[in-house]
């Protein structure tokens, strides 16, 4: 009886710990525009969904993924950290822009000044009616291209 009884506790607390997490949102670019065919991404770069032609997404994730990966061509690799109760994503993806002969040091410094302004593109978004929220729900990450040596 005792087995039992500790089988069932076991199975439960591993089907109550064991949730995925829904999530919607849209994705954009600075310009304001849908972005159609950005794939949505875990760590270990499975896919776990693609927006349609309006940059909706859909998508289904295991409680313990904490960061998407969000891919497109043309655009910057884009990282969402989650955060909270976040279950409506909508994010801004910076375009990809070629930096001819400038140190690396100086690139990120001028993508840095664009990404610093995702935030403000955001509430703009909200304000036009693209957007459903005036401010994200997640955390993004700056991806540098120079490394510190």
């Amino acid at each position: 009886m005792r087995v039992y009884v500790i089988i069932l506790m076991l199975v439960s607390f591993l089907t109550s710990n064991a949730q995925d997490l829904t999530l919607k949102g849209r994705i954009i670019s600075e310009d304001l525009e849908a972005i159609p065919e950005v794939k949505i991404t875990n760590n270990n770069d499975e896919l776990l969904g693609v927006t349609d032609i309006e940059g909706r997404f859909k998508i289904t994730v295991p409680e313990k993924v904490l960061k998407l990966n969000v891919h497109f061509v043309g655009m910057e690799p884009t990282i969402i950290e989650l955060t909270g109760s976040c279950d409506f994503l909508e994010i801004v993806m910076m375009i990809e822009t070629i930096y001819d002969l400038m140190p690396l040091k100086k690139v990120d410094k001028l993508r840095m000044e664009r990404f610093k302004k995702l935030s403000r593109l955001h509430k703009d978004a909200f304000e036009k009616g693209i957007f459903k929220t005036e401010r994200a729900c997640y955390m993004q990450q700056f991806i540098p291209y120079y490394k510190k040596k």
